[in-house]
């Protein structure tokens, strides 16, 4: 359990209990992505984030804590009664309002937020090419997107398949864990946004490992869960997996004409 607390390294996500993190897993270690991705991001008190893909909620907590924005956190499998129930516990319910809502079909205004941010979920519905133009709409010229999601040094297509103890792990999924080059192109080719920074997490296969073996110890039934990924990322060192995380901000409306069809 120590080992997850590495101020060195993200010394804002280890002022957080592990305990209460591990309670609410749902994937790699959210915080230390989110803190990560956020040294390429510009986020400021008062701001009015959307947190798409929230999950059970730490992701959300941290962006009202941190960097004392409004928070909408955003998810279609867990029940906003239950994040909520944890935003209240964290003492930033008055802050993080929680919505139940399907990251193609979103119940909010055109240009309501001043940033989004999705941490290991994007990789779920934001690699079909007609996703950005979608949902920068929700964003206000100028706002921010940033996203960290599963990747791959290298590209399914140019390595041929799948690599076998990947593929052992997560079958087809893995054909959305892209490059940073691929996310940078994927967006920055619709010219709805500039593309700020798209880089490979330093050693995140490491941080991976690290969690999950928090995960095998410490959670009922951990182990079972786990050991697959434990193996994959055991095998793989580094050569194929890691995080990429892309930031970016929507350009202005002269930009935004250019892509849309002639009336």
């Amino acid at each position: 359990m120590n080992d997850l607390v590495r101020p060195d390294r993200y010394p804002r996500s280890s002022r957080y209990d592990p305990s209460w993190l591990l309670r609410l897993d749902m994937g790699p270690n959210p915080l230390w992505l989110l803190e990560n991705l956020a040294q390429d991001l510009d986020l400021r008190p008062g701001m009015r984030i959307l947190d798409l893909g929230s999950g059970k909620g730490a992701t959300s907590v941290f962006l009202a804590r941190e960097y004392g924005a409004r928070v909408v956190a955003a998810d279609w499998w867990i029940a906003p009664e239950e994040a909520a129930a944890v935003f209240a516990e964290a003492g930033v319910g008055d802050r993080v309002e929680a919505v139940r809502a399907e990251a193609h079909a979103l119940p909010f205004e055109e240009e309501s937020f001043d940033a989004i941010v999705s941490v290991d979920a994007f990789e779920y519905f934001g690699t079909a090419d007609g996703y950005l133009p979608y949902l920068v709409r929700f964003l206000r010229p100028g706002g921010q997107l940033g996203m960290a999601t599963p990747a791959m040094t290298r590209e399914v297509r140019e390595l041929g398949a799948i690599p076998p103890h990947i593929r052992a792990v997560v079958g087809w999924e893995a054909i959305a864990w892209h490059t940073a080059q691929w996310w940078r192109f994927q967006w920055e080719i619709t010219e709805l946004v500039t593309v700020t920074s798209a880089r490979l997490q330093q050693d995140g296969w490491r941080d991976w490992l690290l969690w999950a073996r928090a995960c095998a110890e410490y959670q009922p039934d951990g182990r079972a869960a786990n050991q697959p990924v434990i193996d994959m990322l055991t095998a793989d060192g580094g050569e194929f997996l890691t995080f990429a995380l892309v930031t970016a901000r929507r350009n202005g409306p002269d930009t935004d004409r250019r892509a849309l069809p002639a009336e």
